[in-house]
């Protein structure tokens, strides 16, 4: 593979913005240097400018986007969702499940390893977030009721068993029977346990901290907060985010599910270190207002997308984030204010340590996997690199 070198201005690394030139060979960040890159004899050259020069995105929750999803029930859905995602800047991708028949996660499963092999030139599917079914009927959200039950040790070890290794991460309330003995088996098979759609209390929640449960899915949404019993206050999994340091948590940052001064107050409090940023999309990413679908196209059901979010039918509830990376990192860097290294850092390097990948994925850095985008300051993507070819 010939050598490619890019050059710019705004070359976004862990110690802030470089200006000179990054060094790819073989697929790989051979170097990072400052100041004027000399003559490379045979090097393909990119010259950003005035550019942002940026890791590639990763985005660890999303259900689709280009009119598929994820549980379509076709190894293609999988492929056309992924590469939407690739053309705003998501080069790593954790596609998403929701509650369902054991026969439709399944195939999903198989879809998804098929995927894997199929897939050329990006984005790198990392493996299956599993979003239930082990989940609070009381903060259910749009997840169907019908499959919703306590975690099962049979049933989970049979899946995880079936999965393979494509499972690398699963979203369960802590407060069940079940969920903490669940967490110890995640975190000994080295999958990210998350706490998802939970009504869980503090002590509990830092319980399951104790068990291995180390991230909070969709940060607000779909989990309980301050209630009062009896007079006394009594905390839930938002207040224990903050409260338990080690404790990440993910945000759907697409300017709608929450608002701007929520976004700033989550990063003044929680700090930009402990925060990925998270499309939680469904199929409507990247496509025109309209009627869509939530969910598989066999048992979703009909939403409508208008304002930048998926609405119920009758627009009484959000149904579901249309957005994709770019658009998050917009809505950070432009209305919640946050410098541009700190938001791309929640959009690639935080994930990637969550993740457990940030040995190869997340940063521009020698040794890195050389996944980069360029994109300029209204966050308009104008070039997509995954490991070391030009993509986009």
């Amino acid at each position: 593979m010939k050598k490619t070198i890019i050059t710019g201005k705004k070359i976004i690394t862990s110690q802030g913005l470089v200006n000179g030139y990054v060094e790819v060979d073989d697929g790989k960040i051979a170097g990072v240097h400052i100041g004027v890159c000399p003559n490379f004899k045979d090097a393909k050259l990119i010259e950003a400018g005035d550019l942002f020069v940026s890791p590639g995105f990763i985005d660890i929750h999303t259900h689709g986007a280009g009119g598929h999803d994820f549980m379509d029930g076709s190894v293609e859905c999988i492929l056309g969702a992924a590469r939407k995602h690739l053309e705003h800047g998501t080069t790593t991708i954790v596609p998403t499940t929701l509650t369902s028949t054991l026969e439709e996660l399944f195939q999903t499963i198989d879809n998804f390893k098929t995927a894997q092999m199929q897939i050329k030139n990006g984005p790198y599917l990392l493996g299956l977030h599993l979003e239930g079914p082990y989940f609070s009927m009381e903060q259910r959200g749009a997840q169907d009721p019908q499959y919703i039950k306590n975690p099962n040790r049979d049933e989970y070890k049979k899946i995880l068993e079936y999965a393979d290794r494509a499972v690398v991460r699963w979203s369960v309330a802590v407060e069940l029977d079940g969920a903490l003995e669940m967490g110890d088996y995640l975190k000994e098979k080295g999958i990210v346990a998350s706490i998802g759609h939970s009504d869980a209390e503090y002590y509990q929640v830092t319980e399951a901290f104790k068990h291995g449960y180390s991230l909070l899915t969709h940060f607000y949404s779909a989990m309980s907060t301050i209630v009062r019993k009896g007079g006394f206050r009594h905390l839930g999994v938002v207040e224990s985010g903050y409260i338990i340091d080690d404790m990440d948590v993910e945000i759907i940052a697409d300017g709608c599910h929450l608002p701007t001064e929520l976004l700033q107050m989550i990063c003044k409090l929680k700090g930009c270190d402990r925060i990925a940023l998270v499309t939680d999309s469904m199929r409507g990413a990247g496509m025109p207002d309209g009627e869509s679908i939530l969910g598989s196209l066999k048992n979703g059901q009909p939403v409508i997308i208008e304002d930048g979010v998926a609405k119920l039918v009758n627009r009484s509830a959000f149904a579901g984030s249309v957005a994709t990376a770019d658009r998050l990192i917009r809505v950070m860097y432009k209305n919640a204010k946050v410098d541009i290294c700190s938001t791309v850092k929640m959009m690639s390097q935080n994930p990637a340590r969550i993740m457990n990948i940030q040995d190869h994925k997340g940063s521009i850095a020698p040794g890195m996997d050389a996944d980069i985008v360029l994109f300029d300051d209204n966050i308009t993507i104008k070039k997509v690199i995954f490991a070391g070819v030009e993509v986009f």
